[in-house]
């Protein structure tokens, strides 16, 4: 995606955000462009002072690009069971991220690419996935894994049980 498209849906989740906050009015959004319909994965990731402050996304390509946005950005802000909603304070200092996700595809734990590779873990209806920008904290392939599974509410190795799925995905972030 072109520097171009990236700004306009950067701008348009800050917009989104604003205009809950009641700072800006929501904007005339025109997503014409093919790359805006199309249904993709995306995540929005929020951060204050380079601390993590909400992130929620959609991991399946279930909307359209720009209805992704529009919705992950109200939800990092204001619903992120981990935090409390966006202040107007903390808004004026709020840094977004987008991640746009390629289509997530069945793996193995010994395929997994450290630095890459966004992972889904599975085990029956328990789940979670990390952004592959986690690996910038957790670069430790084990570690990572177990982390994963703890966030997904299951025990710290199931990664190394058979019957865990695993799926992969890569990101473009800006």
């Amino acid at each position: 995606m072109d520097k171009t498209k990236q700004y306009k849906l950067k701008e348009f989740a800050h917009n989104t955000i604003a205009s809950e906050l009641g700072v800006e009015e929501l904007k005339d959004w025109n997503f014409d462009e093919s790359e805006f319909k199309e249904n993709r994965g995306a995540f929005v990731t929020l951060e204050v002072d380079g601390r993590l402050r909400g992130c929620i996304g959609n991991i399946e390509p279930i909307y359209p690009l720009w209805e992704a946005i529009k919705n992950n950005a109200y939800q990092a802000a204001f619903r992120d069971p981990r935090f409390d909603p966006i202040t107007k304070d903390e808004f004026e200092i709020i840094d977004i991220e987008i991640s746009v996700l390629t289509v997530p595809e069945k793996s193995s734990i010994d395929s997994v690419r450290p630095g890459i590779d966004g992972v889904v873990l599975k085990q029956g209806v328990q789940g979670a996935t990390y952004l592959p920008q986690v690996w910038e904290d957790i670069n430790d392939k084990d570690a990572f894994l177990n982390s994963l599974c703890l966030k997904g509410g299951m025990a710290e190795d199931a990664w190394k049980n058979e019957g865990i799925e695993v799926y992969t995905y890569q990101v473009e972030k800006f």
